[in-house]
């Protein structure tokens, strides 16, 4: 089946470019393909970013780390780029605890940052590898 690491280095594409969007920006409909040069650079892997999974179904991402921010997109069982996680709103859920802490996430092919809870993603309280927002 492949796994996730062979998922991992599939689906990795233009990060690079997404990369420089950590702005507070919102989560993009559409994001425009990168120059042929920057994906074959991106697909060695952007050492700054970390692949997360979205385990759960309809998870919202949201603009900022609170669920009262716009949502700009769901996702359901989804591989994205966490780009940093800090500590928001706590979010409890009662079919799996609660958790106060969001990872600022982008899909592979580039978008702008949006928030998941990190209790939809897989890896616990606080996701290792991902760092802590300076933002």
């Amino acid at each position: 089946m492949g796994g996730p690491h062979m998922h991992k280095l599939l689906r990795r594409s233009a990060t690079a470019v997404a990369a420089t969007a950590l702005a507070f920006g919102t989560l993009a409909a559409t994001a425009e393909a990168a120059p042929a040069q920057s994906v074959s650079a991106a697909s060695a892997g952007d050492p700054a970013l970390t692949d997360i999974y979205i385990w759960a179904t309809d998870v919202n991402l949201r603009s900022q780390p609170t669920s009262a921010s716009p949502r700009l997109a769901v996702r359901s069982q989804h591989h994205m780029d966490a780009v940093c996680q800090k500590q928001g709103q706590y979010v409890y859920d009662p079919a799996v605890g609660g958790n106060s802490w969001w990872t600022a996430v982008m899909e592979f092919s580039g978008s702008d940052v949006a928030w998941v809870s990190n209790l939809y993603i897989q890896g616990g309280e606080k996701i290792a590898g991902v760092p802590d927002c300076t933002f």
